[in-house]
């Protein structure tokens, strides 16, 4: 019977298809004596005789004898292993009936179906990687833009975990020496100031935010800004979407209107990845179903992470573009990024940005059929979202909406670690900062529960 971590798990870890190879992971304690039985080695008795992070020509058999493929078998010994554990790779020809027969015959020999991300939790579970660490890796294979590529990269390097492992340490540093007085009264030990924990718990607090702060633009590159395009028809939405798209997606013509439901797409922007929705445009009409269209569209904009408003820049503003500027601002006070867009500069220029200065962050004057218009907008995006380069540098980046939760639960420890301070001293604020340790040890699994780590692995493919 299966059991996570003491049985020995197989997979083919490259997508299915046809392809030049594919390539079967074999791991676990077992899985050498596993391979011996149906993979034989050029110049060797067995896999087992082979050395570590050696790889030789193979021929792979059935339970009869006769040659499935031939192959390449390489062999990783523990711990010095993605896994930890005695892993074997078997690199066959690419094809769905090819390596599907590999597979078959190494659940035939003894090993287990491996699980989604089963390997890289084998790898968390042995200390070769942080939870941060292990996530990045997620990230790594589903980027979708080079920006996205750089963090993940950088994350699975431990970009992230050292920032992390910095402010835990801190912590544990400020405890200690509350502790120990407390704890060891007898022993002589200066007393811990209140001062001098303030000072601490400053630091970590600065720490903290700076963390917090940078999801904005983690998020922006990673998972992606909710965006949606709006504005009055015939402004020059669809177009515009089609720039950003790069593609035709949106039917484009002179007839107000056309636009009647939403067109959802993600598209790079500059470094910034956008999940953009293209709304029907706003105004008030007798037209039922392009009525359905508008009502929609101003439900799309609760909950939009960043707004882009287009406008016709060659006409004044009408009544039904004011209608526009109040739903935005309505949402700019919520907290969504607002940003607007003054197209059609080619026919005429009728509309001042300070007309727009209220409900929005930034103002583009651009003409959407010209190309150069995609930068220019990009340009601001990463702007509002991203700021400096988020490939390299030193600084910490979270990413995903979970480490997101567990360092604003930090922070929120640690701003009340301060206030305590001042009320009843250092072991209540002690007992704040502990709470700031154990969700520090959550994101990055020093402290986790089995339901987060088995929630985070379900997303992984079977094979990572």
């Amino acid at each position: 019977m299966y059991s996570m971590f003491s049985s020995s798990i197989a997979a083919i870890s490259t997508p299915k298809g046809s392809g030049g190879i594919a390539v079967i992971r074999i791991s676990g304690k077992d899985s050498l004596a596993i391979a011996d039985r149906f993979v034989i080695p050029s110049g060797k008795k067995s896999v087992s005789d082979m050395e570590a992070n050696t790889a030789l020509p193979c021929r792979v058999t059935d339970e009869n004898g006769n040659v499935i493929d031939t192959a390449v078998v390489t062999v990783f010994r523990a711990p010095k292993s993605f896994t930890g554990e005695d892993t074997v790779e078997i690199s066959c020809h690419g094809g769905i009936i090819v390596s599907g027969d590999v597979l078959s015959r190494a659940l035939e020999c003894g090993a287990a179906p491996a699980g989604p991300g089963e390997f890289t939790r084998r790898a968390f579970s042995a200390g070769k990687l942080s939870l941060s660490q292990a996530e990045a890796i997620g990230e790594v294979i589903s980027a979708k833009s080079r920006a996205a590529l750089r963090l993940s990269r950088s994350n699975v390097d431990g970009r992230l975990a050292k920032g992390i492992d910095e402010i835990y340490t801190d912590i544990k540093t400020a405890l200690s020496a509350v502790y120990a007085e407390t704890d060891f009264p007898d022993e002589g030990l200066s007393p811990v100031s209140p001062d001098e924990m303030r000072m601490a718990i400053v630091n970590v607090k600065a720490k903290l935010e700076a963390l917090k702060n940078s999801y904005k633009a983690g998020h922006a590159v990673v998972e992606g800004i909710q965006t949606v395009l709006c504005g009055k028809p015939n402004t020059g939405k669809s177009t515009l979407l089609n720039l950003l798209c790069e593609a035709e997606r949106a039917i484009v013509t002179d007839i107000a209107g056309t636009t009647r439901d939403i067109i959802t797409e993600q598209v790079t922007c500059g470094d910034a990845t956008l999940l953009i929705s293209d709304t029907a445009g706003i105004r008030d009409t007798d037209d039922k179903i392009e009525a359905v269209g508008v009502d929609r569209a101003l439900e799309k904009l609760d909950g939009a992470e960043l707004i882009i408003a287009v406008f016709d820049a060659s006409k004044p503003l009408d009544e039904d573009d004011i209608r526009v500027i109040s739903a935005v601002k309505g949402q700019h006070a919520s907290g969504a990024v607002t940003l607007a867009v003054l197209n059609k500069t080619d026919l005429g220029t009728a509309v001042s940005e300070n007309e727009l200065t209220d409900a929005f962050d930034e103002t583009v004057i651009i003409s959407a059929k010209d190309n150069s218009s995609r930068e220019k907008i990009a340009d601001v995006i990463n702007a509002l979202f991203i700021g400096g380069s988020i490939g390299t540098g030193e600084n910490a980046i979270i990413t995903n909406a979970r480490q997101y939760a567990k360092v604003c639960q930090a922070y929120e420890n640690v701003s009340d670690a301060l206030s305590a301070l001042d009320i009843f001293g250092t072991e209540i604020a002690g007992t704040e900062l502990e709470s700031a340790m154990g969700a520090l040890g959550e994101l990055d699994g020093m402290r986790v529960g089995i339901e987060i780590v088995d929630d985070i692995f379900s997303k992984f493919c079977v094979g990572k």
